[in-house]
């Protein structure tokens, strides 16, 4: 780094570290959060002094605006991910699930399979792969997103799309309304 960008990033700190904190916390919530955020945007800034100009101009403004909002959202969703990973253990957590009412054991067992084959053959080709992979052949999320060159998540999303469907329409068999 040469004393000129030197010079402009400390000059950058002294403008505007105190806004971006503002933005920062504003965000975030939190005085550690909006700290880290502050650090991680100028590690950003650095990367591209070359091409800011004057540090007082409304083009410098705006960018550093830009830059610490987007680096506490993130900050943000980063954190928000980590607190729904954490699953709280306690006595309904360690509860095994009722197979008996899961389409997907329906599936493999081969249970009322007169009324499985109906149900599959009235949704979609391609649903109907996802729902065949992933159950009968019990295929990871990965494997399944590979063989139909899909994404996981639109995989996922998909199967529990037609999982409800699923559950609905064994609902309606057991009414006799199909």
């Amino acid at each position: 780094m040469t004393s000129k960008e030197t010079e402009k990033l400390k000059q950058l700190y002294e403008i505007y570290e105190q806004p971006m904190y503002r933005i920062a916390y504003a965000v975030l919530h939190s005085t550690e959060l909006a700290e880290d955020a502050v650090s991680d945007a100028f590690i950003r800034i650095i990367g591209r002094l070359d091409r800011i100009g004057d540090a007082r101009s409304d083009k410098t403004k705006n960018y550093i605006v830009r830059v610490i909002k987007s680096t506490s959202i993130n900050l943000y969703r980063k954190n928000q991910r980590a607190y729904i990973t954490e699953i709280p253990i306690n006595e309904e957590t360690m509860q095994l699930p009722d197979k008996s009412a899961s389409v997907e054991k329906s599936v493999i067992d081969g249970e009322n399979s007169r009324e499985l084959d109906r149900m599959l053959q009235s949704i979609s080709e391609e649903y109907r792969n996802i729902v065949l992979l992933r159950c009968r052949d019990e295929l990871s999320w990965r494997e399944v997103a590979e063989d139909l060159s899909i994404t996981e998540t639109a995989a996922r999303k998909r199967f529990e799309r037609i999982r409800k469907r699923l559950i609905g329409m064994k609902g309606e068999i057991s009414d006799g309304k199909i």
